[in-house]
């Protein structure tokens, strides 16, 4: 399924104005196809719902975390510090458009939320939606050596003095976390691999 048929049918389930569910897609393609989008682009968001799609059975409420998916990176700004929580209030704004039930709506603001720290959620799906988003720091050296380099293009404005220890500063919190990943899927999956990758790349800062 492609990303527009999936946020199509997603929106489905609470609003028929197929004008609007138009616009809201165009809304959110434009926006991650973005100059200066090298990694936060569309091509994310298909990785996320291919690592999403494989433990479907496993998420409680898959309706929540796709349009979370769509929403959590809407708003992407390398200068800014507040980038998770404009995404959460763009994603309501556009939720109460589509008639979105308030529960739904308030789970989709707070999983957003959590993208910013990446700390373990008390809630069963937040944890899901954290590890997809992750999942690409523990793919092979190859993979990872290519994310390094898109991510680097999207601050690329920033010289590497200052690129460098902003760049140890996020490896560092991900390295000090108990567990980079929550779920024992994507722990078991991704976790090794993932500790190595953020190690060699430190020691290549």
């Amino acid at each position: 399924m492609d990303l527009k048929e999936r946020f199509v049918r997603n929106s489905q389930q609470f609003s028929q104005d197929l004008n609007l569910i138009e616009s809201l897609w165009l809304e959110i393609e434009k926006k991650h196809s973005g100059k200066g989008r090298f990694y936060h682009n569309l091509e994310h968001l298909n990785s996320m719902f291919s690592e999403l799609e494989a433990v479907r059975d496993q998420i409680l409420n898959f309706t929540t975390i796709t349009f979370s998916v769509f929403y959590h990176d809407i708003i992407y700004d390398v200068t800014s510090k507040s980038n998770e929580e404009k995404s959460a209030e763009f994603a309501v704004s556009r939720l109460e458009k589509l008639k979105v039930d308030k529960k739904t709506i308030k789970d989709v603001f707070e999983q957003i939320l959590t993208t910013k720290t990446h700390q373990i959620s008390g809630h069963h799906d937040t944890n899901y939606l954290l590890d997809a988003d992750l999942s690409v720091l523990g793919k092979d050296p190859e993979a990872y050596l290519k994310y390094t380099k898109k991510i680097r293009k999207e601050y690329s404005f920033y010289p590497d003095l200052l690129y460098k220890p902003g760049r140890k500063k996020v490896l560092q919190h991900f390295s000090e976390l108990d567990h980079i990943f929550k779920t024992e899927y994507f722990k078991s999956k991704y976790e090794k691999q993932a500790k190595e990758n953020i190690e060699a790349e430190l020691e290549s800062l």
